[in-house]
């Protein structure tokens, strides 16, 4: 009996350090995994290049390019194009965090599980892309940027104002100046 309970023993420390060793190893992973979860960096650049974004593992915005043609876009456009350039970028991180998960800790585990999925819900989905508009068969859409920059016309100049004429002088009574000089 007291072999049983000796050997009783050796299997019970045997079994609490390979517990600790693979805590010890879970654990390790687990900081690897966070390391490259802190790692993600994520650049997204509009089709022409205007527009550059870099967001981190927490989907914050880390940096902002513009080239000097975004310039000539109008403002709320080019806001439009930022917002969907952080989306865009943001809507990888999931995917980006997923893999740092299989590359360290595997899919098997229930928190790393949760990790993913948490991931997924908070980011978004891609921005959809524009699509382009829709031609009618023979007929060609023209768009044409206007500048509100109206002036209303102008009036053409008036005539020159002539002197106002002189009434003739009416020498009908010497007495009686009327509209006259008496100076004549």
């Amino acid at each position: 009996m007291a072999e049983d309970i000796g050997q009783s023993i050796a299997n019970t420390e045997r079994m609490v350090r390979e517990w600790q060793e693979r805590a010890e190893e879970k654990a390790q992973k687990f900081g690897q995994m966070q390391q490259q979860i802190e790692q993600i960096v994520i650049t997204q650049a509009s089709r022409d290049g205007a527009i550059q974004v870099t967001v981190n593992s927490s989907g914050m915005l880390q940096s902002l390019q513009l080239a000097e043609s975004a310039s000539s876009r109008p403002m709320a456009k080019l806001a439009a194009e930022i917002m969907s350039m952080v989306q865009l970028a943001q809507s990888k991180v999931p995917d980006m965090v997923e893999q740092a998960v299989v590359d360290t800790v595997g899919l098997e585990d229930t928190a790393a599980q949760h990790l993913v999925t948490q991931s997924r819900k908070y980011f978004p989905e891609p921005p959809e892309e524009e699509e382009a508009p829709q031609r009618s068969a023979g007929l060609q859409e023209v768009q044409v940027s206007v500048e509100d920059d109206y002036e209303p016309p102008k009036r053409p100049p008036e005539p020159p104002r002539q002197p106002p004429r002189r009434q003739p002088v009416d020498d009908f009574d010497d007495d009686d100046f009327g509209s006259g000089s008496f100076l004549r």
